[in-house]
């Protein structure tokens, strides 16, 4: 047998970790912290001691986890669909559809905006605090911009606030904030039973519309006074 080159070793180093953290992002959504390195191992169908080589502990693995899932999650902002074409009269339900359907598919990135929205407490302060850091401006940021033209749409009085001033920067990321928990709240169970692909339009559009309602409420609210 004709000895693996080092290319190949390293593809199948990354392949292997891939397959592992895939698998430990779907096993934390079902037993949290409770979860075992032999659990991660059985659900990737690979030995315990291969797993244990990669990660000897269960904090490393999920903090491997989320930052590998941090460089993808994004990716939703760049993907078109059939839901596009709602996109004129409502980018919310665009957005949030979007944002759901790549949690559907990539649990690791669901994994991170749901910690994410509970302050990452479930890890050491030392880890949370970089994680919420670069949360804060590769997601939450970008966030608050797609979603503030569908937060203003339909309500002269909040584009008024807007456009005076009144509403800072913190308000509108607070409000993004807001969006993204309740969506990952509401996405939690279809996801563990498979149907949150084909229900995604449904949730965003219920969902959005009566959050952004309540944000648009708030806006005129702060005008008044």
């Amino acid at each position: 047998m004709t000895p693996r080159t080092k290319e190949q070793n390293e593809e199948i180093r990354l392949r292997r970790l891939a397959q592992i953290r895939i698998a430990a992002a779907d096993v934390f959504l079902d037993k949290g912290l409770t979860l075992e390195i032999r659990d991660v191992a059985t659900e990737a169908g690979l030995g315990y001691g291969t797993v244990y080589h990669y990660y000897s502990n269960k904090g490393d693995l999920l903090h491997d986890v989320l930052w590998t899932a941090m460089d993808r999650a994004g990716e939703w902002m760049d993907r078109g669909g059939p839901e596009d074409q709602e996109a004129a009269s409502d980018p919310l339900v665009v957005a949030g559809t979007r944002l759901l359907k790549l949690w559907a598919q990539d649990h690791a990135v669901y994994l991170l905006c749901k910690l994410a929205a509970e302050g990452f407490r479930l890890l050491p302060e030392a880890r949370a605090l970089p994680l919420a850091d670069a949360f804060r401006r590769e997601v939450l940021l970008p966030f608050a911009e797609v979603l503030e033209p569908g937060l203003r749409r339909g309500s002269e009085a909040a584009a008024a606030v807007k456009a005076a001033g009144l509403v800072a920067e913190a308000e509108r990321v607070r409000q993004a904030e807001m969006l993204l928990a309740a969506l990952a709240g509401c996405a939690g169970s279809p996801l563990r039973q498979g149907t949150l692909d084909g229900e995604a339009a449904d949730i965003a559009r219920l969902l959005l519309h009566r959050l952004s309602e309540r944000t648009r409420l708030n806006l005129e609210g702060v005008k008044a006074k």
